[in-house]
């Protein structure tokens, strides 16, 4: 479920990349991206313990 959220908010980001959107836009979006991987990985961290 994480993994497609971060799927589709990857694709989000390049789609906006590609379109020449804002550097505000895409710099918010890839935060977003960034904080769901991070979650991601404090989950599977998680799960070795």
């Amino acid at each position: 479920m994480l993994n497609d959220i971060i799927c589709k908010k990857r694709e989000e980001l390049n789609k906006s990349i590609e379109e020449g959107k804002d550097y505000e836009i895409v710099y918010n979006i890839s935060v977003e991206l960034d904080e769901l991987i991070a979650q991601y990985y404090r989950l599977e961290s998680n799960k070795n313990y």
